[in-house]
């Protein structure tokens, strides 16, 4: 069954663990375990030095906390959005997370994640 054809219920369940593997990928600096998932779209944007940078640059990128919430779906063209209510370890206060998902050969793939 295609992704847009799911609940949101099933949604969410199929990004917990894309989302997990993000947020821990990122406080631990680790490139080839946060690529795991990534569309080639996504790759081509957010390679190895271009994250390298944002790590460096952005504390809360690395301090996110396990603790975090999906509040809802957005579903449109081919892609699902999943967004995050996410708290950090060392920033205080709540963050949107925003992973976008979509099917790359067959596979639910990572084509967006980002934080606010």
């Amino acid at each position: 069954m295609s992704l847009l054809k799911k609940s949101d219920e099933e949604i969410i369940k199929i990004a917990g663990p894309i989302w997990a593997n993000l947020v821990k990928s990122s406080n631990i600096k680790d490139y080839g375990g946060f690529a795991k998932d990534l569309s080639s779209q996504m790759l081509y944007g957010a390679n190895e030095v271009e994250l390298g940078k944002q790590w460096a640059n952005n504390k809360l990128i690395s301090s996110l906390s396990d603790n975090c919430k999906a509040i809802g779906c957005l579903k449109r063209g081919l892609y699902v959005t999943v967004l995050y209510k996410q708290t950090s370890t060392e920033i205080s206060g709540d963050f949107l997370g925003r992973l976008v998902l979509g099917e790359e050969d067959g596979l639910i793939k990572v084509f967006g994640a980002t934080i606010f």
